[in-house]
């Protein structure tokens, strides 16, 4: 087995490596990849980005958005998190068999104290009943990997308030994810274990994967990309995970809505969105306005249903002509993801 430590601390960068890894690069035997990230939340492939995420709190936390090219849930990741990923070529392992995947990790963390941590489901690892690890698959061109998520410490106040979206302001098709019990790794692991930093455990993980008693023994194991692979995998960057068509577009069509009362009248603001972009713009309610607001929806249809491409629509308007004596910044909450 090879392994890669990913020291970029941005996910985009890292799913990028990863997927170049599995399409370009032929390994004979099996690779391991260990990544951390800076706070970031990652939807799968087939879900709507803007129903799993709580886009206030994301925006003025500077939380990360990105969409992976797997399938399954949003999952939220900072510091205290660990990633892993496995690759291998695909008649090594049925797809969707993510025990066979993870079996290795739990393994591993049974010999560091956490003796409780099982495989449940179809893709969840629990400790004590509680989820600490999602995971999900992808495969292409016989090749497979199956990546997951390893709650050592994160910030679980957060995860709730950056994944906690109303039920009903965003109402689509996609597939949404399923919020379980979730709890950290650190609380169940052997008392030498319980001040490791997410890099010394992913340090202590590798050693168990390998068998050995320190990095200098599976040097030879490491895989380290090369500046020519770094321009390529720059490519996939731009390509997939900092392109907002990628992780805002690809959304199945969903409809959006937000409505305030106010003491001047109730706005009701309401998307049709398909392809990322709005398609139909809807304005209720009984406000009064000297002039009419259709004024303002046939500029917003079309646009990207982006916070930054709306405001600079709305700075076309003096919003007092439409909704008399509604505060602008409570109106522009109203029309903003």
């Amino acid at each position: 087995m090879y392994y890669v430590l990913m020291k970029d601390r941005d996910i985009r960068d890292n799913l990028a490596t990863e997927q170049y890894l599995m399409n370009n690069v032929e390994f004979d035997e099996p690779l391991v990849l260990f990544y951390i990230e800076k706070p970031c939340i990652i939807v799968g492939r087939n879900q709507n980005t803007l129903e799993e995420i709580n886009s206030d709190f994301v925006k003025d936390n500077n939380i990360t958005v990105t969409r992976r090219i797997s399938g399954g849930g949003a999952v939220y990741q900072d510091l205290g998190n660990l990633c892993f990923s496995f690759v291998v070529d695909s008649n090594d392992k049925n797809f969707g068999d993510f025990k066979s995947f993870t079996q290795p990790i739990i393994d591993a963390l049974h010999q560091m104290g956490a003796t409780t941590a099982e495989v449940s489901g179809r893709n969840d690892l629990l400790v004590d009943g509680k989820k600490f690890s999602g995971n999900a698959m992808y495969s292409k061109n016989g090749k497979t990997f199956s990546h997951g998520t390893l709650s050592l410490d994160v910030d679980l106040t957060v995860l709730t308030d950056a994944l906690n979206v109303p039920e009903d302001k965003i109402a689509s098709k996609g597939i949404k994810s399923i919020r379980s019990r979730v709890t950290n790794l650190r609380p169940y692991l052997d008392k030498k274990y319980q001040d490791l930093s997410t890099e010394e455990f992913r340090d202590r993980l590798l050693l168990e994967l390998f068998h050995a008693n320190s990095i200098d023994e599976i040097k030879d194991k490491e895989y380290i990309v090369s500046p020519e692979e770094q321009k390529e995998i720059d490519k996939i960057k731009e390509q997939y995970y900092y392109n907002w068509d990628w992780v805002y577009g690809k959304s199945p069509e969903f409809t959006a809505k937000q409505r305030k009362h106010f003491d001047m009248g109730t706005v009701d603001v309401r998307y049709n969105v398909v392809d990322g972009k709005i398609e139909n713009t809807e304005i209720y309610g009984d406000y009064f306005g000297m002039k009419d607001a259709n004024d303002v929806k046939a500029k917003l249809n079309g646009i990207k249903f982006d916070r930054d491409e709306i405001l600079k629509v709305l700075d076309q308007f003096n919003l007092d002509d439409y909704f008399k004596g509604i505060p602008q910044d409570e109106l522009v909450k109203l029309f903003t993801p």
